[in-house]
């Protein structure tokens, strides 16, 4: 399994990132894909996630309405859209796919997302 996250970088308060995630050697949509974050001196906390059985998505609190997870099945790419982002988004995007049997977890390796004037 590997993910290879694109997309971030430097935006102003209010602005909009698209982050992707693309995946091989897995098939993504049987996968529990989630985006998770990381700022300085924070632990890593979830952000997004899709329910591969369910298709069910849940998001933290704090990006509700801000934030959408969707996936292209096709492209075996997951998408984290962000608007309307703030200086406090500013972190450490990291893609997690979670599934298979025995189930594995794997991590891409992050993109930085940095929310300032």
């Amino acid at each position: 399994v590997q993910l290879v996250e694109s997309g971030g970088g430097l935006v102003q308060p209010g602005g909009s990132l698209r982050l992707s995630c693309a995946g091989s050697g897995f098939t993504s949509s049987r996968y529990r894909m989630s985006w998770y974050r990381q700022a300085p001196g924070k632990e890593r906390e979830l952000v997004a996630a899709f329910s591969s059985a369910s298709g069910i998505t849940n998001y933290a609190d704090s990006v509700k309405g801000r934030f959408t997870i969707s996936r292209d099945n096709a492209k075996n790419t997951v998408y984290l859209q962000m608007n309307s982002l703030k200086p406090e988004d500013t972190a450490v995007y990291y893609c997690n796919a979670y599934g298979g049997w025995p189930p594995q977890e794997s991590w891409g390796q992050g993109t930085q997302v940095t929310v300032s004037s």
